[in-house]
């Protein structure tokens, strides 16, 4: 918080005059919701609110020390399953499961029922890739292709700087390839076309195997300038160069013989606007950064003003795209991805308002008031929402009863903007132990507003480490993709959705691809989201988006639903298998390199997060791999050194001599980084090891790791940040 930072006093409250000015001058006017009914029944609210906020804070402890005492009377013993399950009922960690149900979720948008397709993740924080995630609802295929290494770059298809068009040769012969799988023709191929097809009484000049895969098509100046096909429920969009001179892609002309200078595919269907662990949001000022941006997308109006190859840019929200049907009627399809909004979960207060006993706000909550607002601007726009339902992901729950108060909070809520019952509608991340083991039941207390569940490997494999902390000592971080526990913890997350009447109705997500530089890779491995019964899994980039949409073009997600439906449940004693390793067999060499990985990752990501408010970012690995960095994967590092010095495996002063060895290693791979507007430049922490606040705050993740509640990473960045902003 800034120093000259002021407070008004509105009721019982302390409110930052920043936010207080955004939420009276920009939030609320244009809606129906005065800022004295806002502020009256805010100040209920929170006060009602933040005591549960708290009793539940303070229970997930009171369950830790209980864990913890339960495992060091039982150290050095293999856990008997049994009498382990019977120890977490008796504290309430474990819940008995109810009957069977349905959940009840209304008026959801077709991106959420009915279309499958890549999810966007995007921090809030930074307008232009929020305008690039919500315009990522269709994007170039041909561009997607060229630039990345699903191409290889022999025979002379290297990218280089200009166009070249034996690269541009392979794009074409690959998109034809897509077409012939995904739209095939009947007795031809899309290879041997040599004539724009054209259209004669609502039917194609071209024959298609399956004639209702043609839906649209537009026209310029009376030629067809694109077809509009649709699979899978996900629309491909053929363009037409008819003059054969665009300057799109071989600068000299068109070198496709049929004159297809692009395909655009529905990419992006859903993006997730995170005001959580992408972001570095410490006070008011970064609170209001997010919400403001928040509610421009709301209002449609969000811009971007940039440069590029010395060019003034302004980047804007895309409008819907108009096409004639077949039939000769207009009609149009939405041009951006379907916006959803990732609150802060129960933990974290902020220094934004103050309540009538001096304490912080609980953040959560006023996120939910704040975003859940700004969404009344597009109800008469329906420029998101068609619906006019309000999405909110829900992170870092600790089972039922905190998704109870979720549900609590959420009628606050609409009781105060007026909005109806179960209007906003709520995501429900998977990904804290508690939460996962009684998934049906957490499904159940929202089962009028769950619209999303998924899971997410890194929050989870951190909340797996920290539960259990004192049982041993982990295996590699590596290691636990393959253990029995996840395994469990990935069907499980289906095969409850799906018992839950999610199919059709709701999204059953999956976790991040974090390179987004090894776009082979991921087309090779990312099939298996769509294959686990899927219907949404997350991607780092646009450019990832269009070509993971490949994969639902490839699997009808809701064929495999119903194959999925006849196969056994994950059983609870594999969710339950604690990933420890008492053989401890590692050499000295592996427990360098273990130690090493994650020092550099959790160096490479805190000194951006504190340094330059960067919450989320491209850090490269030790290998120099690039890879998409938020809290989730410094929880996950932090969490495992922690355990490993816990048991002896290394000592702090082994630890704090890599840290130092890797800090040189994170120098050297910033030399460049000169920081992105109105960001500082870079700086180095090695040689300034005692005054560098960000070398001393991922130091501290690590050594007081133990003591961080649930592991999370929120408390001592955000600390760290509030000093670094402070100087």
């Amino acid at each position: 918080m800034s120093k000259k930072e002021k407070f008004v006093k509105i009721h019982d409250l302390s409110v930052s005059n920043v936010l207080l000015s955004f939420v009276n001058k920009e939030l609320l006017p244009g809606t129906k919701i005065s800022k004295d009914h806002f502020w009256k029944g805010f100040n209920k609210s929170i006060h009602d609110l933040a005591k549960k906020n708290k009793e539940l804070i303070d229970t997930r402890e009171k369950i830790q020390k209980s864990i913890d005492s339960y495992h060091l009377e039982k150290k050095g013993k293999k856990i008997n399953l049994k009498d382990y399950k019977n120890f977490l009922k008796k504290i309430n960690y474990l819940k008995q499961n109810g009957p069977n149900f349905k959940i009840q979720t209304k008026n959801v948008d077709k991106e959420i029922s009915s279309i499958c397709g890549p999810q966007l993740v995007c921090p809030v924080s930074n307008a232009r890739f929020l305008l690039n995630a919500a315009n990522a609802r269709w994007v170039s295929l041909y561009d997607s292709l060229y630039g990345a290494n699903i191409i290889p770059e022999a025979k002379g298809a290297l990218k280089g700087k200009t166009y070249n068009p034996i690269r541009g040769g392979k794009v074409i012969d690959y998109a034809r390839e897509l077409l012939d799988k995904f739209i095939p023709l009947k007795n031809q191929s899309w290879k041997n076309i040599k004539k724009i097809p054209f259209i004669e009484k609502g039917e194609l000049s071209i024959k298609l195997k399956n004639p209702e895969q043609f839906v649209g098509f537009r026209k310029q100046k009376g030629k067809i300038f694109s077809l509009l096909f649709v699979n899978n429920n996900l629309h491909l969009d053929i363009l037409f160069d008819q003059k054969g001179n665009l300057e799109v892609n071989n600068p000299d002309g068109n070198q496709d013989p049929l004159k297809i200078h692009d395909i655009f595919l529905e990419s992006a269907i859903s993006t997730i606007c995170d005001h959580e662990d992408s972001v570095a949001a410490v006070d008011a000022e970064d609170k209001v950064l997010g919400y403001r941006n928040w509610l421009s997308l709301m209002k449609g109006n969000l811009t971007s003003k940039f440069k590029k190859n010395n060019k003034s840019i302004v980047r804007k929200l895309n409008p819907d795209r108009e096409y004639i049907s077949k039939r000769g009627k207009k009609f149009k399809l939405h041009g951006r991805s379907l916006l959803l909004n990732r609150n802060v979960g129960h933990l974290m207060t902020n220094p934004a308002i103050l309540l009538k006993d001096g304490s912080e706000c609980p953040e959560g909550i006023l996120d939910a008031f704040v975003t859940s607002a700004a969404c009344l601007h597009d109800f008469k726009r329906k420029g998101n929402s068609r619906t006019n339902s309000i999405y909110i992901v829900k992170p870092k729950m600790h089972g039922p009863d905190e998704c109870a108060f979720t549900d609590k909070i959420f009628k606050n809520v609409e009781e105060v903007l007026k909005l109806k019952k179960n209007q906003i509608l709520c995501g429900i991340m998977d990904e804290e132990r508690r939460t996962t083991i009684n998934l049906k039941e957490c499904i159940r207390v929202l089962k009028k507003r769950v619209f999303f569940i998924n899971t997410g490997f890194l929050d989870r494999t951190g909340d797996e480490i920290h539960t259990s902390m004192e049982i041993g000592p982990m295996i590699k971080k590596g290691d636990m993709k393959s253990s029995k526990w996840i395994k469990a913890y990935e069907n499980n997350n289906v095969d409850i959705g799906l018992a839950c009447g999610f199919s059709g109705k709701a999204q059953i997500g999956k976790g991040m691809w974090a390179m987004p530089d090894l776009l082979k890779e991921m087309m090779e491995q990312k099939i298996s989201h769509p294959m686990s019964g899927a219907n949404c899994a997350w991607v780092p980039s646009p450019t990832a988006a269009a070509i993971h949409a490949i994969h639902y073009h490839a699997v009808n997600v809701f064929s495999i639903h119903q194959k999925l439906k006849f196969r056994k449940y994950a059983k609870l004693d594999d969710l339950l298998t604690i990933p420890v390793d008492n053989k401890k067999k590692w050499s000295e060499e592996d427990i360098e390199k273990e130690l090493k990985n994650n020092a550099q990752g959790i160096l490479g990501y805190v000194v951006r997060w504190v340094d330059q408010s960067v919450g989320c970012s491209k850090v490269p690995d030790i290998n120099g791999v690039g890879l998409m960095e938020d809290r989730a994967t410094c929880r996950i590092s932090s969490q495992h050194i922690a355990n490993w010095l816990h048991h002896g495996i290394c000592s702090k002063k082994q630890v704090l001599e890599i840290m130092k060895k890797m800090a040189k290693v994170v120098d050297y791979q910033n030399l460049k980084d000169r920081g992105m507007k109105d960001q500082d430049p870079y700086q180095p922490m090695a040689g300034n090891f005692e005054k560098s606040i960000a070398f001393k705050a991922a130091c501290d993740l690590v050594f007081h790791g133990k003591f961080q509640p649930s592991g999370y990473t929120e408390p001592l960045l955000h600390f760290n940040r509030l000093m670094k902003k402070s100087i």
